[in-house]
């Protein structure tokens, strides 16, 4: 387990990480208890990652906007999907909770339904837990510390993980391929070395990662790409590396699945006084202004 905290000139923030059981094997990939505590409202942009995330808040609910959710829906604890766009989530100061970092083809076992039901949304985790969600959140926040709440997840997630349906072994390689070569494999590859025909390898992604193995590769190709423009690459450099055929082609689809030019998100980048990525090593989020309430 291992705490990172901070004081910025609004507020206190601090965050908890921890290493899952390693009976859920390589699908979970991580936990991260946050408590933030600001005199304002805070703004965060959600990027498309590659990951399934189920938020569990002990505090104020969570207003989010974006594809698949009204400017005004609120959570208390969700799951977002596999993302294809940006998703901005905002709070008024105050944050306390958990996250628990998925690979796809784990939440589809986790969870029980097609992944494509979860593409782009944030779904209450109510409507995939039931009356479980409640007992959870009561749980997680009441437990007397982080190493307690952490073994509540181990719990849960070692008993739906061997409930669920399991995924592929097929699929969990393609996508193993896929997020090694940060979306470069073709999708031709990827069905020659599953044995499956292209079309069946399409339908077995929507259903246990929730995106076309053609999607999810833009999707990983944008985030090498952001890796390489936040550790400072040009982004002609960047373009040529990630497989887009020019800097325009990096900047349309950057535009489009952000909402931000890359010289403006890296501002946004800039401009964090505390760690905003839901994973060490990738970039998953950056923070912007929010109108003081």
């Amino acid at each position: 387990m291992e705490q990172t905290w901070g004081i910025t000139e609004f507020g206190t923030w601090r965050l908890t990480s921890g290493v899952p059981d390693a009976r859920l094997g390589r699908g979970v990939l991580g936990y991260r208890g946050y408590r933030v505590s600001m005199d304002r409202p805070q703004r965060r942009v959600e990027l498309p990652n590659g990951l399934v995330t189920m938020v569990v808040n002990f505090d104020a609910p969570v207003r989010v906007s974006g594809a698949g959710a009204a400017p005004t829906t609120a959570y208390t604890s969700l799951v977002n999907g596999l993302r294809t766009d940006a998703a901005v989530g905002e709070h008024d100061g105050r944050m306390h909770g958990v996250e628990v970092h998925l690979a796809p083809w784990a939440a589809f076992t986790l969870f029980g339904v097609p992944m494509y039901e979860l593409r782009d949304r944030m779904v209450p985790l109510g409507e995939l837990l039931g009356p479980r969600a409640r007992v959870l959140e009561a749980h997680l926040a009441l437990a007397p510390d982080w190493s307690r709440r952490f073994a509540l997840l181990d719990a849960l997630l070692l008993e739906r993980l061997a409930a669920g349906p399991a995924a592929a072994p097929q699929t969990v390689w393609a996508w193993g391929r896929l997020t090694a070569s940060g979306g470069a494999v073709p999708v031709a590859d990827l069905a020659h070395g599953t044995g499956w025909s292209p079309r069946h390898l399409e339908q077995r992604f929507k259903e246990q990662i929730g995106l076309s193995p053609k999607t999810a590769a833009r999707v990983l190709r944008l985030q090498r790409a952001l890796r390489m423009l936040a550790g400072g690459s040009a982004a002609s450099a960047t373009a040529s590396a990630c497989g887009f055929y020019d800097q325009a082609h990096l900047h349309r689809d950057f535009r489009r699945m952000t909402g931000f030019a890359p010289g403006e998100f890296l501002v946004h980048r800039g401009n964090g006084a505390r760690p905003v990525d839901r994973l060490p090593g990738q970039v998953t989020s950056a923070l912007v202004s929010a109108p003081e309430r």
